[in-house]
């Protein structure tokens, strides 16, 4: 399938998050990994997903050498809530004030993906709405006190206790909540597969 349409390229994920690399796994793809330090700071002006791609595309402009059968992705999630982009935390206190104010109301996860060959460049991105239910500081303290949200955009995982016990309402990609629009990824590589 996709693994052996891609069989001539040199897939590169240039991604530190253990979920999207499971991902790719999961696809069943030949990949490396490689990582390099970016200082994720974007304009002001910027809203919502022209965030996200900024962020995707910066992260992709890091690598200047690439070869004629290379594709990079890179990735990037935001939550957008009340017309402002919420990243991962800095400490506990921090994720369990983002947690908070994410109780009792619906927010949008937003996740870009940019895709990078030598010649060109095409970025995607996809948006997921979620409603959590009003929730009790107990159970706010005890997700950040017990598990690690400390690297996830909103600081909580879906896929996590916070996920199972407060959200009611999901609409559009489950997956992309996780960090990775997956069947998003898997159209375009087998695009630029094909190309």
């Amino acid at each position: 399938m996709l693994k052996e349409l891609l069989k001539n390229h040199n897939l590169i994920l240039a991604s530190g998050s253990p979920r999207r690399q499971q991902f790719f796994k999961d696809l069943d793809l030949d990949f490396t990994i490689q990582l390099k330090e970016v200082n994720e700071i974007y304009p002001d002006h910027l809203k919502a997903s022209s965030i996200s791609d900024y962020l995707a595309k910066l992260k992709a402009d890091e690598f200047t050498q690439l070869k004629s059968n290379d594709i990079l992705v890179t990735s990037d999630t935001i939550v957008w809530h009340h017309n402002k982009a919420i990243g991962k935390p800095k400490d506990a206190q921090d994720a369990k004030n983002m947690i908070a104010s994410l109780s009792g109301e619906t927010h949008e996860v937003i996740t870009s993906v940019c895709f990078k060959t030598a010649t060109t460049t095409e970025i995607i991105n996809q948006i997921t709405k979620v409603t959590f239910k009003p929730l009790t500081a107990e159970e706010i303290n005890y997700y950040v006190d017990t598990f690690s949200p400390m690297d996830k955009a909103g600081a909580y995982g879906i896929q996590e206790w916070i996920g199972y016990i407060g959200i009611t309402h999901i609409e559009g990609s489950y997956f992309n909540v996780m960090g990775l629009p997956v069947q998003l990824v898997y159209e375009t590589l087998m695009k630029l597969a094909g190309s």
